[in-house]
C-alpha cells in the first residue's frame, strides 16, 4: 500500500489515499487566519493515544514542530478555520485514521 493524506485547508477536506485511489474523506477544522495551517509537505513521526486537553482521542504529530493532525474536544469547531494551526477531526475519524496510518505517512496541506 502507498498511503498518503491529502488536506484542503479552503475544502475542510482530509481525503486518504493509497496511490491515485482515494480511499476516505473526512471533514475537518483548520487553523484560522492569524494561526493559519502550515502549507507544505510533512510526514507522520509520531502518535499518542489520548493526549489530553483539547486534541481529543488521538494525536498524530507532523514533521512541522508543534502541528498535528488531532481529534477535538469542541466537534462544532470541525468544517471551520479555527484553530492554531493544527488539523482537528471528529474524535471517531481520527481513531479511524490513525489505525490505517503508519508513522512515515507523507501529508501534503495545500489551499
Amino acid at each position: 500500500m502507498n498511503l498518503w493524506i491529502d488536506i484542503s485547508t479552503v475544502k475542510h477536506r482530509l481525503n486518504l489515499y493509497d496511490g491515485h485511489h482515494l480511499i476516505k474523506k473526512y471533514p475537518i477544522a483548520v487553523g484560522k487566519m492569524v494561526t493559519s495551517t502550515p502549507m507544505g509537505t510533512y510526514k507522520i513521526i509520531n502518535k499518542q493515544s489520548n493526549p489530553g486537553g483539547p486534541f481529543g482521542a488521538f494525536w498524530m504529530g507532523l514533521s512541522k514542530p508543534h502541528y498535528g493532525i488531532h481529534g477535538t474536544n469542541n466537534p462544532s469547531s470541525i468544517g471551520k478555520s479555527v484553530s492554531h494551526g493544527c488539523i482537528r477531526m471528529h474524535n471517531e475519524d481520527v481513531l479511524e485514521l490513525a489505525s490505517m496510518v503508519p508513522v512515515g505517512t507523507t501529508v501534503t496541506i495545500h489551499k
